[in-house]
């Protein structure tokens, strides 16, 4: 059987003069709630470009969040099995 999925993100920004704070959240189709966490901080000397902030630190959430998918999908093979998991990263 074939089928088309949609899972969204989403996305929020928390950020000040120096430091950036991001968090993923994503909701799976059995209803299980993950997030992601990511942090910039930017070094006193640099120019403040908040644009560079808001990446980096949404690319650490996102990552984050894919670690924490990884942690879920293993907890959840070792659920049905009875087997501890490890899927390959």
């Amino acid at each position: 059987m074939t089928a088309t999925k949609q899972w969204s993100i989403a996305v929020e920004i928390d950020e000040d003069e120096n430091h950036t704070v991001a968090e993923a959240s994503v909701r799976t189709p059995s209803g299980q709630d993950v997030t992601g966490v990511g942090k910039a901080d930017r070094n006193p000397l640099d120019p403040n470009v908040p644009d560079i902030g808001d990446e980096l630190a949404v690319a650490r959430a996102l990552r984050n969040l894919s670690e924490r998918l990884l942690h879920a999908t293993e907890r959840d093979i070792t659920s049905v099995t009875g087997e501890p998991s490890h899927v390959h990263r």
